[in-house]
Parts: C-alpha cells; sequence; structure tokens
C-alpha cells in the first residue's frame, strides 16, 4: 500500500563532467545509485534546472532531484520542485559530503545549520530554515598543505575507491530506512559507530 506522504530526495553536487567522482559530488553519486536500484529515470527540466524523477521506494512516493546549478546556488532548484509538488522543507531529505566526518561515516540528522557548507547553505536561505532531513557522507578533512576546495573538488583517492561502492549502497539503504522507518530509526541504526565500519586498506604500495 502506497503512503499518502512523499519525500523528496536531493543529492547535491557540481554538474558537468569536470566534477564526476569528486569528494563533492558524493551526493549525486548515491541519488544516482538510488534511482537506478529503483528504476526511477532523471529527466532534465529547465523549469526548475535540475534532473528529476518520480517513483516508488518500498511503497513511499518519492521524487528524486539533482539540482543542475552549481553547489552554491542548489536551493533555489529544490525549492521549486518543493514548491511545485507542495512538499513541505521537513519532507525533504539531503545527501551531501561532510568534511567534518571521517571518510566513509554516515550520519544521519533531522535539522540543524549548514557547518559552511554552501550547498546546505544555499538551501537554508531558500527555505527560510534548516529543518530538513540530512545524510552528511564523510569525506574527512584534506591533508595537511592541501586547501579545502581543492579537497572537496579532488577526486576520490586509489585506497578510497576501493569501498566507494559499499559507502553509496549504505548510504541507499539508509535513505530506504529513512523513508520506511522514520529519521529517529534511521540515526539510531546508521549513527551508531558499529554500524559505520568502514575502513581504508592499506596500500599495496605502502
Amino acid at each position: 500500500m502506497l503512503q499518502k506522504q512523499t519525500y523528496l530526495i536531493t543529492g547535491l553536487g557540481n554538474p558537468g563532467d569536470a566534477y564526476r567522482m569528486t569528494r563533492h559530488n558524493i551526493g549525486f553519486m548515491v541519488l544516482d545509485d538510488i534511482a537506478g536500484t529503483y528504476d526511477i529515470a532523471l529527466n532534465k527540466k529547465s523549469r526548475f534546472n535540475a534532473e528529476y524523477g518520480q517513483g516508488v521506494i518500498e511503497g513511499t512516493k518519492v521524487i528524486l532531484a539533482k539540482p543542475m546549478a552549481y553547489m552554491n546556488r542548489s536551493g533555489p532548484c529544490v525549492q521549486k520542485i518543493a514548491g511545485y509538488f507542495n512538499i513541505a522543507r521537513n519532507d525533504v531529505l539531503v545527501i551531501y559530503d561532510d568534511i567534518d566526518i571521517n571518510f566513509g561515516i554516515l550520519k544521519i540528522k533531522e535539522k540543524g545549520g549548514h557547518g559552511g557548507h554552501k550547498g546546505l547553505k544555499s538551501l537554508i536561505e531558500v527555505f527560510n530554515g534548516g529543518d530538513f532531513i540530512r545524510l552528511r557522507t564523510g569525506v574527512g578533512r584534506p591533508e595537511p598543505g592541501i586547501n579545502v576546495t581543492d579537497h572537496v573538488l579532488g577526486r576520490f583517492n586509489a585506497d578510497e575507491k576501493v569501498i566507494m561502492d559499499k559507502i553509496v549502497t549504505r548510504a541507499r539503504e539508509a535513505v530506504v530506512t529513512v523513508l520506511c522507518k522514520g529519521t529517529k530509526h534511521g540515526m539510531n541504526m546508521f549513527n551508531n559507530k558499529n554500524n559505520n565500519n568502514f575502513k581504508l586498506m592499506p596500500s599495496v604500495n605502502g
């Protein structure tokens, strides 16, 4: 049976091949995985400046969206879709990269500030508040001598790539858990250290 409530799930990132597989685009990567798993086609719509599609995930109606503006202008794209489909901001789930969390760690939050993340800042500005659901996907802090911008716009290293598929799958499972069982259940399940056990293996090259 379908639930009456519809969720808007958006992954944040930057459009274009130059940004593919960069840390800042992990939100796009997770959203693409969700779309592929549940056979939801994402089509470009100029009126929203986004790629979006409608579908059903485990009995819950969803709209998936990837803003096609750059990260710091993500908010208006998401707000237009939410407004068009009459979705309240607390039924919006945002997937994004977080440098304040170690690589591979997932954290679910119900609300909060932007913590310096330009995509979140844009969303908070257009929605006049930050009480939307977040899936924070850890990309870690940069190594000494590398600035934050270069870090998040850089591509995953060889060791990170080895476990990226597992992390993206785990992130998809977190989203589905929130949809089916609620945010609190998702937080209890995925914010637990025992469920965030992806570890980088030592490089074979030392």
